[in-house]
């Protein structure tokens, strides 16, 4: 809608000897004072370069009265750019824009361009990620996400409610780094009744994600140019944290027992760092044997090396029980569990935890406070109470059976539609299945073209750090119900 003429004023003063001529609009009726319109203005002028280091501006009186407001107010909106550097005022020498005032646009693109990360900045930078790969709506085949609609929400709401009217203040204060002490506890007995992990609370640390104690396992063991024994293919968040501390990825090929430490020792004998998922493999769905095991833990005690055990699902067991943690082998506090509840209960938790070696829980509790403090209190008591009271266990159970029967499912329909356009192998656990593809088939590309039918694929390449397989897509199925699944198998072929 347009200002009525009085409204607004032009300023264009007579030019003067030595005065420079301003163009400047107030608005009466705008919602800030007159003195900030003008020095608002003004301020813009001069950041555009209308008004350059040195000119001389009009005096308050005329200024005021071209604008039609009082002096006062144009007063105010020198002071105010004296004040903030803009202009300078002397007596008897009226009032002047500054010399050398900083242009606002080229000073952004001069720091843009100077800008300079550090090495480690550098290398962070360098690291190809998918930021927020999991927004939008769920398709077949998402691998790695669990069924969140099957999770006892109403139950949950009421152990935090529960636990929010009981909060003492505490709880609402800053945290322990290494988590709650109730939680702790909890998970402390929890890793020692089901995956045989030697461990007491005061061993445990909780993080926001499996991603976060990759981070400070590699700020604290790590330095840049160190070498650490990658499974290839393998877990791509732990690729990208190692990398980004500077670590040199040593691809260390993976076969049916597991790991090939026998190749990790020719290829880097005196590597720092071992990365695993014994339990079931990632993305390759295999156990690593006995042999292999004590293997690697004899090699992690001569060249003094740590080993990450990422023991991300082995609770989805659908034959046997799963064979207890490397850690549990350890008698040389060598290996660093890592577990997490993001795929057990819900990703959005944020909550997964660390069972340190006792000689790292000092260093890192001091490297927890440093990167971010602490984690939120009540969330962690409550999902004790879910862990003590048995909901924790009973939900596990629940969904090892749907998804023991989603994998049927899924099994089924890829043999009835694709027999013999994918090779699949049945693992038995887990939340997704690795079909093979025909020879010089191109598993990346195949995963676009399914983008285009309505499919989520994951292409087994892109887990691969050297080693040169078949092509072989990811078939996630935790979270699809029976006629998702069968839908999708028939849009996959489609797509074959």
């Amino acid at each position: 809608m347009a200002l009525p003429p009085h409204s607004y004023n032009q300023l264009m003063p007579k030019r003067a000897r030595g005065i420079t001529p301003v163009t400047l609009s107030v608005r009466r009726r705008g919602s800030k004072p007159l003195d900030v319109q003008v020095a608002a203005g003004l301020r813009a002028a001069i950041l555009s370069h209308k008004l350059r280091g040195g000119m001389r501006l009009p005096s308050t009186r005329a200024m005021a009265e071209q604008l039609n407001v009082s002096r006062n107010t144009v007063v105010a909106a020198f002071e105010q750019l004296v004040a903030e550097g803009y202009l300078e005022s002397h007596v008897g020498d009226g009032t002047h824009v500054v010399e050398r005032t900083i242009d606002a646009k080229p000073a952004l693109q001069s720091a843009i361009t100077k800008a300079r990360l550090s090495k480690r900045g550098k290398i962070i930078a360098s690291i190809p990620v998918q930021l927020s790969p999991f927004h939008g709506p769920l398709l077949p085949f998402r691998a790695c996400t669990p069924s969140v609609a099957d999770f006892p929400i109403a139950l949950w709401g009421r152990l935090l409610a529960k636990r929010w009217r009981r909060a003492s203040a505490g709880a609402l204060d800053y945290g322990e780094p290494q988590g709650a002490l109730e939680l702790r506890n909890a998970i402390a007995d929890y890793a020692r009744a089901t995956r045989g992990v030697a461990c007491e609370a005061d061993q445990v640390f909780i993080v926001s994600c499996t991603q976060q104690a990759m981070d400070l396992v590699a700020r604290m063991l790590l330095d840049p140019g160190d070498a650490v024994w990658f499974e290839d293919p393998g877990y791509s968040g732990a690729r990208s944290a190692l990398r980004a501390a500077g670590a040199q990825l040593v691809p260390v090929p993976v076969d049916d027992e597991g790991i090939d430490v026998a190749e990790g020792k020719r290829r880097a004998p005196r590597a720092r760092l071992a990365y695993v998922t014994p339990s079931h493999q990632f993305p390759l769905g295999t156990t690593m044997s006995l042999q292999r095991r004590t293997e690697l833990l004899a090699w992690a005690r001569r060249a003094n090396a740590f080993v990450i055990e990422d023991d991300y699902d082995s609770e989805f067991q659908y034959v046997h029980r799963p064979l207890p943690a490397l850690q549990g082998m350890d008698a040389n506090g060598r290996v660093i569990y890592v577990g997490t509840f993001s795929k057990l209960m819900f990703p959005s938790l944020r909550v997964a935890y660390m069972i340190l070696p006792r000689e790292l829980v000092a260093p890192f509790r001091s490297a927890r406070f440093i990167a971010d403090g602490y984690t939120a209190a009540v969330p962690q008591l409550a999902l004790a109470d879910f862990i003590r009271d048995g909901h924790f266990e009973r939900h596990v159970r629940r969904m090892r059976a749907i998804y023991h029967e989603r994998r049927d499912v899924l099994l089924s329909a890829l043999h009835k539609h694709l027999a013999g356009a994918l090779d699949v192998e049945p693992t038995n656990g887990g939340m997704h299945l690795t079909a093979w593809l025909a020879p010089r088939c191109d598993d990346a590309m195949l995963a676009k073209k399914a983008a285009k039918h309505g499919l989520d694929l994951l292409p087994l390449s892109a887990f691969a750090l050297r080693r040169k397989r078949r092509g072989a897509i990811l078939l996630g199925y935790a979270a699809f119900r029976p006629r998702e699944l069968e839908d999708g198998v028939r849009r996959l072929k489609m797509v074959l």
